[in-house]
């Protein structure tokens, strides 16, 4: 199983604060021989629009030497889960988790604009001190 992010523990925090219960730490999904593990999956019990609803959340740091090499790995990583999650729980949605910086200073920059409208990549932006999230996107 791989190493827990920087954040993992914050964004767990966040979704449980939001009102999302977590039901595992980490999802694991299965491919043909491959095991992949998305760092969360959480269920929505709380609101009543929303209830039933279930995500999987990928948490990403940005803390690397380069910004898009994080970028490159972690939209290759999320594109692969999501392929598999739509064949395996086509009622789950996968969503990327950043801090707020990384989305100001990456993602809501021209090049991060792009690249989510042509993936269509859903994100959760969260205050990594608060421990709160801020955004979905979408």
């Amino acid at each position: 199983m791989p190493a827990k992010d920087l954040y993992h523990n914050v964004v767990k925090n966040a979704l449980i604060k939001d009102g999302w219960r977590i039901t595992h730490d980490p999802l694991r999904l299965k491919w043909g021989i491959k095991d992949m593990y998305v760092d969360l999956g959480a269920e929505r019990i709380l609101s009543a629009e929303k209830a039933g609803q279930k995500i999987a959340v990928e948490v990403k740091s940005f803390v690397g030497a380069s910004d898009m090499n994080d970028l490159e790995n972690a939209l290759g990583q999320y594109l692969v889960y999501r392929s598999v999650i739509a064949r395996t729980e086509p009622d789950r949605k996968l969503y990327l988790a950043i801090t707020q910086s990384v989305f100001g200073e990456l993602l809501s920059e021209p090049l991060g604009q792009i690249i989510r409208a042509d993936y269509q990549v859903c994100l959760i932006v969260f205050d990594e001190k608060n421990e709160e999230i801020v955004q979905w996107e979408p």
